[in-house]
């Protein structure tokens, strides 16, 4: 089994980590939060006082960080990179801007690192059940190199391209992600608001042209889906200021690339309305509220 340093234990970082220590495999952690340290300790992980000291002899190398001025200010502000082992693979897998995957990739090629990186979708659910989906840029060697690992914490792997592709992958289906569930939970107000129970509604759109994966795993209303985090006080799963922090992601890409994401910057500034209104920590799946409150 390799030896893994893992950087980030976040609520996504924790249980990816915690997948890999029952693997079997000899982790060592490091987190800005004691709190998360002990969580993956208890289980068997040994701590680091930094991550220069989590890499030391490292095999693998995986982060999962909160934005790109986090990851750059890791691997090159800090230089991280320089204290990587060179043989040792690098897998990325915070969901950051494209350019700056590529930047810090170049950073690696030219220390002689291998370096992927791998953002994931799933939600934290998919990262407690190892059964995240991870989308990959980077060279193809490099993921077969990865794929032993990867595989103990999600269940689909896919390699969209060279470095940076993986990001750009991620940040259309969390796009889309965004738009389906603005659109869900305006349906489902409008259909409330005219008599109709959100089950039931839910139920026929599930069956019907309208389906998608709001409606069917994820509703965003209150009662329909028992383990949904609408029926949860929409505490946990995906917050709404990380769905605006993608949304960002995408509004860059697009100006990157001269390309028009008209119904995204739509959600980007719904979703940001709502994180004003105080919402921000909250299950991205409350934008409901903000129609809601709209037909009040």
């Amino acid at each position: 089994m390799s030896s893994i340093a893992f950087i980030g234990l976040g609520n996504m970082g924790a249980p990816m980590a915690l997948n890999l220590v029952k693997a079997g495999h000899s982790l060592t952690v490091f987190d800005l939060v004691p709190a998360a340290v002990k969580g993956l300790t208890d289980a068997g992980a040994k701590a680091a006082a930094s991550a220069a000291e989590a890499v030391k002899g490292a095999e693998v190398v995986i982060s999962m960080l909160p934005a790109s001025k986090h990851v750059e200010g890791l691997y090159l502000d800090e230089d991280l990179l320089g204290k990587i082992p060179s043989s040792a693979l690098v897998i990325e897998c915070s969901t950051i801007a494209p350019d700056s995957a590529r930047k810090v990739a170049r950073a690696a090629d030219v220390r002689g690192i291998a370096m992927i990186d791998a953002p994931v979708s799933g939600g934290t659910g998919g990262a407690v059940a190892g059964t995240l989906t991870f989308i990959v840029g980077g060279q193809a060697a490099a993921l077969d190199r990865a794929r032993p690992v990867l595989e103990k914490m999600g269940k689909n792997i896919f390699h969209a391209g060279p470095a940076g592709a993986g990001q750009v992958a991620k940040i259309c289906n969390n796009m889309l992600l965004g738009i389906l569930m603005a659109g869900t939970s305006e349906a489902l107000a409008l259909g409330v608001a005219n008599g109709l129970d959100p089950k039931v509604l839910s139920d026929i759109i599930a069956k019907s042209s309208g389906r998608n994966w709001a409606t069917e795993l994820y509703n965003p209303w209150p009662g329909v889906m028992e383990h949904a985090p609408a029926s949860k006080g929409y505490a946990g799963g995906f917050g709404v200021d990380l769905m605006l922090k993608d949304l960002g992601l995408a509004a860059e890409a697009a100006l990157s690339a001269r390309a028009s994401i008209p119904l995204g910057e739509l959600a980007r500034n719904l979703y940001s309305l709502h994180s004003a209104g105080g919402s921000g920590r909250l299950d991205f799946s409350s934008i409901v509220n903000l129609v809601k409150r709209e037909q009040d």
